[in-house]
């Protein structure tokens, strides 16, 4: 019986172990040189933990910001402070990301009021997805979907009913298919991609919390390629599914620990990786067939990268910007692949 018990344990432990010794794929080291200090704030203003970093086709950078207030700034293309955007707004209460469409609009998704905003260049509110819930609702994880007060049996609507089985649960990302199709990591809770047409109608979801092709357990960030392909990152499974535009899998690789990407504009386009290594965050290259083309490893409370990344932005093949919750900055890196 006692081996028996070893040989179980064994055959548990296995998988575990050839992981563990495995480790990250290696590539070789990425030369980068870091801008210190590139946005430039006002006076007596601070970032506070800058989980989103997008980039519009002008250069100008924009970052989703937990602080004593959830912000949306804007920056010109030499890091200078241009605005802020939508100050207060009912939407923004715990911010995840921020991305820009093909058009320049600004996108914002807030996992604690559930919805995605989108906002034009001048910084208008143009569409909002999801809805924060109201205070007489719970939408905790595990708990029951109805007003507060009322017991379990209690009725609801079929608009009620609708509206909870439709709505996001702490939602982490945007992308956008060659049409303007929409496509929405759902995310924390619901372990799903939700599809929507250019005008925010839906079309179709995927995904279930499970370990299987097309099943998420937190699905973190989403990506899509020039050909509409959607990349996303299944992050407490440590893996990267790619799906069709029509969510049907198609391959995923597991030689990584992922926790947000992005893709750089065509047509030479490469994915960027932020790992969530337990002692690191490292910075993967990658090709769209899945093959490391380089890292980047350098951790410190100072210069360069550090222990806790989480927004990535790649306007091109060679720069990089990148959120520091741990900081509270925004890193401007510029790659040099021959040097």
């Amino acid at each position: 019986m006692r081996r028996q018990a070893i040989v179980i344990l064994l055959l548990l432990i296995a998988p575990l172990l050839a992981r563990a010794q495995s480790g990250p794929p290696s590539a070789p080291e990425m030369i980068y040189e870091f801008v210190p200090n590139f946005l430039k704030l006002p006076p007596h203003q601070f970032l506070g933990e800058p989980t989103g970093v997008a980039v519009n086709s002008k250069g100008h950078i924009f970052v989703f910001t937990r602080s004593a207030h959830t912000q949306l700034l804007e920056f010109g293309p030499d890091g200078n402070f241009l605005s802020l955007i939508a100050e207060d707004l009912y939407g923004f209460l715990v911010p995840h990301q921020v991305r820009v469409d093909r058009h320049d609009n600004i996108w914002t998704v807030d996992e604690g009021s559930n919805e995605l905003v989108e906002f034009n260049p001048q910084g208008g509110v143009e569409m909002v997805l999801g809805r924060r819930p109201q205070a007489t609702i719970t939408t905790q994880p595990g708990a029951t979907n109805q007003r507060l007060g009322e017991s379990a049996a209690a009725d609801v609507t079929p608009w009620e009913r609708a509206y909870f089985e439709r709505a996001f649960h702490r939602p982490t990302d945007v992308a956008w298919g060659p049409n303007g199709e929409i496509y929405v990591s759902d995310g924390y809770v619901n372990s799903r991609v939700e599809k929507f047409d250019k005008d925010g109608n839906f079309i179709k979801e995927w995904g279930q919390r499970g370990k299987g092709p097309g099943e998420f357990n937190t699905p973190h960030s989403i990506a899509t390629d020039s050909k509409g392909n959607v990349y996303v990152v299944d992050k407490r499974n440590s893996r990267i599914q790619i799906f069709d535009s029509d969510g049907n899998f198609l391959k995923q690789w597991n030689d990584l620990v992922p926790d947000t990407l992005c893709i750089s504009p065509p047509p030479n386009q490469v994915l960027f990786v932020i790992g969530s290594d337990i002692t690191s965050r490292p910075i993967y290259k990658l090709d769209l067939d899945g093959s490391v083309l380089g890292v980047i490893t350098t951790t410190g409370k100072k210069l360069g990268p550090v222990s806790v990344l989480h927004g990535i932005a790649c306007p091109s093949e060679n720069v990089l910007f990148v959120g520091d919750v741990q900081n509270w900055r925004v890193l401007k890196l510029i790659l040099h692949p021959t040097r």
